[in-house]
């Protein structure tokens, strides 16, 4: 839910810093004055960006408007405090599903608003699945803009050589971490740190292809269902035997990677640009990487949508990000610069990071592949700029293209949106894995001490 590989509420720079973003002259804006965008995009280049966005707005509309960058771990306490003085924004940009559930929960969300914006973009024209997630009951609670996949990485070379299959399935992963498992290359590289969100997260990515839920159709904490007992229990063996040994986190699976040293590893979209040598902290280092540093962009392929033996349809992990307008703003100026920027400026806002920025929308009722033909031309890198299709080919860029299609989430379809982000946040299935996997417990006793902390915690919550 922020910007690389680590997604928690704590990873961000704990300051909020507001700055103008309109020209000269009357400001227009609401009745009290300009228009207030907030922004957890609070990087120097990524506020940059926004500015240029929204003096472009206001040049077009003539409404004014602030930028107020937020850092992402202060976003609650600011708006607690906002709430409480009567200066809520109008607008809040990229707002990940957990914060989407707490403005829910605080009843600040204008979903009038939402459904409107979303009503005259074309419902048609979004992913449904990133409806479906900010969707609660009849309720369209804000209004979707792009998201990160998490996506399984492999080694193209490798598997052919090996006459492997796309790891697409659970089988077809074991397989290929069993064959390619020798030597200084390990079969996978996954995240089993118990502090660490990205354990959770990749996990999660997997047990969803296995049909693995937080609830059931109950209601009720279903974590110690068959599905998730299988889960746990491919995952366990996975890492166990497969992985690295000793706590891999959302840095040393990277650099182990990166390195040449595994056959397969799961990360979020944001590896993109890195994997292409594009950013001068986090460059590859396999040995082939030393005569071209786009070796393993080039020799790497992505599986987005996962299924296991228990599992449905494919699915992803997914965050998705939302423009939220908020009750009591200036509603009509709000949905004015909302779909202004999912429209005409919605390439300059996916421009501001496209290997985390995948388009919601493909394209518009007229030009259904308008914005997706403009996502794969749109330079990514830190140090070195370039479009993704320099290092990947179409197929590989289709299946990160395409991945919002797939995207799905504990919780958020059922309205327990709250009780995920707490489950998460708590580093309840960490845990349990690291029990599971360096206390040589029982894949079913750790699913199912993880389903009596996450009822715990529903309890607690009040559901």
């Amino acid at each position: 839910m922020t910007r690389r590989g680590l997604r928690s509420l704590a990873a961000a720079v704990p300051v909020a810093l507001a700055l103008s973003a309109c020209g000269g002259g009357d400001p227009g804006g609401g009745a009290d004055g300009p228009l207030v965008f907030w922004t957890i995009e609070d990087t120097a280049d990524r506020v940059r960006a926004q500015e240029r966005l929204l003096a472009a707005f206001t040049e077009r509309t003539g409404i004014g408007t602030e930028l107020v960058a937020v850092a992402e771990n202060q976003l609650t306490t600011v708006l607690t405090s906002a709430a409480a003085s009567g200066e809520l924004p109008d607008v809040i940009g990229s707002i990940s599903l957990p914060i989407m559930s707490q403005l829910r929960t605080d009843d600040l969300l204008d979903t009038d608003a939402a459904r409107q914006v979303v009503d005259a973009l074309g419902v048609d024209t979004f992913a449904p699945q990133s409806l479906e997630l900010t969707r609660e009951g009849g309720a369209q609670l804000v209004v979707p803009s792009d998201g990160w996949a998490q996506l399984l990485f492999y080694r193209k070379d490798l598997f052919a050589q090996a006459g492997l299959r796309p790891p697409t399935t659970y089988d077809a992963i074991r397989q290929a971490a069993e064959r390619l498992d020798g030597g200084d290359v390990a079969g996978i590289a996954a995240s089993t740190t118990p502090a660490d969100v990205f354990t959770h997260q990749t996990f999660e990515h997997l047990a969803l292809a296995n049909g693995c839920r937080l609830v059931g159709d109950d209601g009720q904490v279903a974590l110690h269902s068959p599905e998730c007992v299988g889960a746990f229990r491919f995952y366990t063996d996975l890492v166990a035997r497969h992985s690295p040994a000793g706590n891999q986190d959302v840095d040393t699976t990277r650099a182990t990677y990166f390195a040449g040293r595994s056959a397969m590893v799961v990360w979020s979209s944001y590896l993109l640009d890195e994997l292409a040598g594009l950013r001068a902290d986090a460059l590859p280092t396999c040995p082939q990487c030393q005569g071209d540093p786009a070796f393993l962009a080039k020799n790497t392929g992505v599986v987005a949508a996962l299924s296991g033996p228990d599992g449905g349809e494919p699915t992803t992990f997914g965050e998705t990000a939302s423009f939220a307008v908020l009750k009591d703003s200036a509603t009509d100026d709000a949905k004015k610069l909302v779909e202004y920027l999912m429209t005409d400026g919605y390439r300059d806002w996916l421009a501001i990071a496209p290997e985390g920025k995948v388009p919601v929308r493909s394209g518009t009722k007229d030009n259904p592949q308008e914005y997706a033909d403009a996502w794969r031309a749109l330079d990514v890198g830190v140090d070195t700029k370039a479009p993704l299709s320099e290092f990947y080919d179409a197929e590989t860029l289709k299946v990160v293209q395409d991945s919002p299609r797939s995207f799905s989430r504990w919780g958020f379809a059922q309205g327990k949106g709250e009780l995920a982000g707490a489950v998460a946040g708590q580093l309840v299935v960490p845990k349990a894995l690291a029990e599971a996997v360096n206390g040589g417990g029982d894949p079913e006793a750790a699913a199912r001490g993880a389903s009596e902390q996450a009822a715990t915690i529903a309890r607690e919550l009040g559901e």
